[in-house]
């Protein structure tokens, strides 16, 4: 198993309800300099924002709101071509309208259920480099959701076999595209944070 790396200093999240995968996934897009490929990067973390609240599809501007999310997220720093005019961060007076949090029932709650929405549309991102990107995301924060369930059973292999577990064998995509060596896991949770996994692990069995 690859080195793990630690992340005890958690920034504040702009938009606490997409949680910590998106925000990585966005403050990776940062980090890209080639434009196309940044371009890419932010199309693919849309999809993934998309798959998350699909019962909000309905709202005014639904699409135009997750452009704005998106640069909300990146402190207005994502240099990309934006589909639209997004908002200003001048007109950000007041807190950006809170996406309410699903309820649902989850297969596997140690990797929660904004990982599995995401993967229940992988099907929807065309085959080839373009998915394999959007299921090493995913397949990175699988990685970072086991750590924080359970340090001690934190294994690329038991990822990768959870993530063929999740699509069934209906999606075709590269293995050898997806590579876990480099995510940054957090530190331990707190003992607060310990009791609340072994508490949501009753209500399983």
């Amino acid at each position: 198993m690859s080195k793990i790396e630690y992340n005890t200093q958690r920034k504040r999240l702009p938009l606490p309800e997409y949680g910590r995968s998106i925000q990585r996934m966005v403050d990776y897009a940062l980090t890209l300099e080639d434009r196309a490929e940044r371009q890419r990067c932010a199309e693919t973390i849309i999809r993934v924002m998309d798959s998350m609240f699909p019962e909000l599809r309905q709202q005014e501007d639904y699409k135009r709101k997750l452009w704005d999310q998106l640069a909300i997220m990146s402190d207005f720093k994502l240099d990309i071509d934006y589909p639209f005019e997004i908002v200003k961060k001048d007109d950000l007076a007041q807190k950006p309208a809170r996406v309410p949090y699903p309820q649902r029932n989850i297969h596997f709650r140690h990797y929660g259920l904004l990982v599995e929405r995401a993967l229940r549309h992988v099907e929807d991102v065309p085959e080839g480099p373009e998915r394999d990107r959007y299921i090493n995301l995913i397949a990175s924060q699988m990685k970072r959701n086991l750590a924080e369930w359970n340090i001690n059973t934190l294994n690329d292999v038991r990822v990768l076999n959870d993530l063929n577990r999740y699509l069934g064998g209906r999606v075709a995509y590269n293995p050898d595209n997806i590579s876990l060596d480099n995510v940054l896991i957090d530190g331990p949770r707190s003992d607060a944070g310990k009791m609340k996994a072994k508490k949501a692990k009753k209500r399983t069995k």
